[in-house]
């Protein structure tokens, strides 16, 4: 009986449930569908393939491009044969390319088509170990290095199944099964080494907290470099023999949401903020009766939802008035969004505001948010299906223990923390301290166990005159406005706060016509700044006085991956955007407070 790990789980799955639909692939206008069995065999070639390559037990696979098949039959096949794979972000530079592909000590690297290859190609001198470069369906580089996707896998001949079956049955539970390199905030990415226990401890739990089953889908589109979406493309998939469909691309997500109608999503706060502001600005333009009937049904969405969100029971009444939202409201918002099915939403990542849940609870979309990190293979604590309390992150997993440091930082020990950093000894013991992994997190659970993040202890702000402030919630009120899309708070020995605010270009152009300002209005007509103004004071009113905004300046560009101010996960990366835009900070002290 071999070791309960992620790959052994696909073939039992595979062998349990053979004609069960494992993914789809939209190719023209027609999605394909990929069975269980077929899924299973599809790995089970790649690794003989690697092992022709040379892929040594122990060794390294890097994968670069978007999310594909070949993508997870890799990742699959690696872990198979006892290599750990290594997933990168499409998004990295050609210099982060080298570093994790050099770091992890990669012979082979899976690339998606030819401008990774060009990545790959202009560092090629500085990784010594890379001996195979495989492309994915349809792309060919002409190179002695690369082979096509094709010419991959009829390596596999050179392999015996044998082999494959012996190192399956090698396997151990501790074993190394992955490195997720960190999008990191500051520095170079940490690699995180996550067991073979770590990712089957991991989705069993998630499954049976949410009750994924046979029957649900999902959309992958979020980067499966990071673990959370290996998690909901990968790992639970298999586990319990769901399936899922890959997107087109992430411009293709809308559409492919309403194709695919998926019945477990999760999504970074972004996507739910776009789905709130749209929705919004539609229901403002309603008049008269049609008004007063989405007012309605938002309340007894947000009502309902208060109380069934947590396992109680809502009432006759209140049941019987959302039953007919539903039916009235409900049902022609959702098949927009692609939310139909959608009985399990999750929001992780980076923190969402309350007010956005409250709103999308209020069309009858629950959003369950779920609070961890790499180190922990994902979930810390989770708001579960009759156990969501929106402004929270849930309670603690079953399973894990969760406890708060003297400082109020987060600690968590279980089967889901993680064995350390590859070949980082010194950070490994500054985090995995006696079992407990010390998260970086500051937190505060309520009476009812459910946790709350305060703030990033690294990311607390001291003002000059002493006081400890976390820039996070108040970025996330900021951002409750429609107009605000990305805010940025400074203070740190400042005299007083000031904030960067990112413009949202849509919703710019909404105020503008909804104002007779015109469509094409910009961020310097007086009405939008004193629009931005109100949604500073509004902010302010929910904060200490120490905690007050007292100026803003509008970024003059987006925030982006590229040019260092976001992560691929779309986390700030407040070192470089202080140094991006610090003519624009500095004009907001050079005058005093205001």
């Amino acid at each position: 009986m071999p070791t309960d790990t992620i790959p052994a789980r696909l073939f039992e799955t595979a062998r349990r449930h053979p004609d069960a639909l494992a993914y789809r692939v939209k190719v023209g206008a027609e999605w394909r569908s990929t069975n269980y069995s077929t899924y299973a065999a599809e790995v089970r070639q790649a690794a003989r393939a690697l092992v022709a390559l040379g892929l040594p037990q122990g060794g390294t696979v890097c994968i670069l491009g978007f999310n594909r098949p070949e993508w997870v039959i890799v990742d699959v096949a690696a872990m198979l044969v006892g290599a750990a794979p290594a997933g990168i972000y499409t998004t990295n530079s050609p210099s982060e390319v080298q570093y994790i592909v050099d770091h992890a000590e990669s012979g082979i690297v899976l690339l998606e088509n030819a401008m990774q290859w060009e990545k790959v190609k202009k560092v090629r001198d500085q990784l010594p170990h890379l001996r195979h470069v495989v492309m994915m369906k349809g792309a060919v580089v002409d190179d002695p290095i690369a082979m096509t996707w094709e010419q991959f896998l009829a390596r596999a001949d050179e392999t015996p199944d044998a082999e494959i079956d012996r190192r399956l049955a090698a396997l151990k539970k501790d074993d190394l099964a992955t490195l997720i390199y960190t999008s990191g905030t500051t520095g170079p990415p940490k690699a995180v080494m996550l067991s073979h226990e770590n990712l089957a401890w991991t989705s069993k739990t998630a499954i049976d907290m949410v009750g994924i089953g046979p029957g649900d889908c999902s959309l992958s589109y979020l980067p499966l470099s990071h673990i959370a979406e290996q998690m909901f493309s990968i790992h639970a998939p298999i586990s319990c023999g769901s399936s899922i469909s890959y997107a087109e691309s992430m411009e293709k997500v809308p559409e492919n949401l309403r194709e695919v109608e998926p019945t477990i999503l999760f999504a970074v706060p972004r996507i739910w903020e776009k789905f709130h502001a749209g929705v919004s600005a539609k229901l403002s333009l309603a008049t008269g009766m049609k008004a007063k009937l989405a007012s309605w049904a938002v309340g007894v969405g947000q009502r309902y939802h208060a109380i069934n969100g947590l396992g109680q029971d809502p009432g006759a009444f209140l049941r019987f008035q959302h039953t007919l939202a539903g039916k009235l409201i409900y049902s022609k918002i959702k098949p927009v969004l692609g939310l139909t099915r959608a009985r399990v939403c999750v929001s992780g990542a980076a923190p969402v505001a309350k007010e956005v849940l409250m709103f999308l609870s209020g069309i009858d979309v629950l959003v369950h948010e779920v609070y961890g990190q790499s180190e922990g293979s994902g979930p810390t604590t989770f708001n579960l299906p009759g156990k969501t309390k929106l402004g929270s992150v849930g309670p603690t997993i079953p399973g894990a223990e969760v406890k708060l440091a003297e400082d109020g930082e987060i600690l968590l020990r279980g089967p889901n923390v993680f064995l350390g950093y590859y070949k980082d000894p010194s950070a490994t013991a500054e985090t995995l301290i006696d079992g407990w992994l010390h998260s970086g997190d500051l937190g505060a659970f309520d009476a009812d166990g459910f946790l709350s993040i305060v703030g990033r202890k690294k990311e607390i702000l001291i003002t000059a005159g002493g006081k400890n402030v976390a820039p996070k919630n108040i970025e996330a009120a900021l951002k409750n406005h429609p107009l605000i899309s990305e805010a940025v708070v400074i203070g740190d020995r400042r005299a007083y706060l000031t904030a960067l605010l990112q413009v949202d270009p849509e919703a710019l152009a909404r105020f503008g016509e909804a104002n007779g300002l015109g469509a094409t209005v910009t961020v310097d007509e007086p009405k939008v700044r004193d629009e931005l103004q109100k949604a500073v004071d509004a902010c302010n009113e929910l904060f200490a006085r120490v905690e007050h905004v007292r100026k803003y300046k509008v970024l003059p560009r987006p925030l982006a991956i590229d040019t260092g101010e976001l992560t691929p996960t779309l986390k700030l990366k407040r070192k470089n955007i202080y140094v991006n835009f610090s003519k624009e900070i500095e004009e907001m002290y050079q005058a005093g407070e205001a």
